[in-house]
């Protein structure tokens, strides 16, 4: 993966992720946008609340606290996931049952879980 500063002449000087630390580009206080799946273009706002020095005796990445589940993948984008959440949430919806067998889990779209979200970037690192 690569970022890069936006440019308004589309002439972009792009740098790879793996030989930047996030802390040398961004501080506390800082917002950056974050574009996942560029074909379902998931654009995300996110905002450097605090930064810690690193404790040796902690195991990184920790996701430490976050709002709402995470969509789930390939399912259209905002517009196919508010799609989803309307035909799960109504069980008269034409597309309820289809939605559900799609999804093949339950979802609450309102839970949000730290420690499943630190795992998974664990395993990313």
């Amino acid at each position: 993966m690569q970022y890069g500063e936006p440019d308004q002449e589309f002439d972009l000087d792009l740098v790879d992720e793996l030989d930047t630390r996030l802390d040398s580009v961004v501080r506390a206080g800082d917002t950056f946008r974050y574009t996942y799946d560029y074909g379902d273009w998931w654009e995300h706002t996110v905002t450097v609340e605090a930064v810690w020095p690193a404790d040796p005796q902690e195991r990184y990445p920790i996701c430490m606290e976050g709002e709402r589940a995470c969509p789930p993948e390939d399912v259209g984008g905002v517009y196919g996931y508010d799609r989803l959440l309307a035909a799960l949430r109504d069980k008269d919806h034409p597309e309820h049952a289809e939605m559900q067998a799609w999804l093949g889990r339950p979802l609450d779209p309102d839970t949000f879980v730290p420690e499943l979200v630190t795992t998974l970037l664990r395993r990313m690192a």
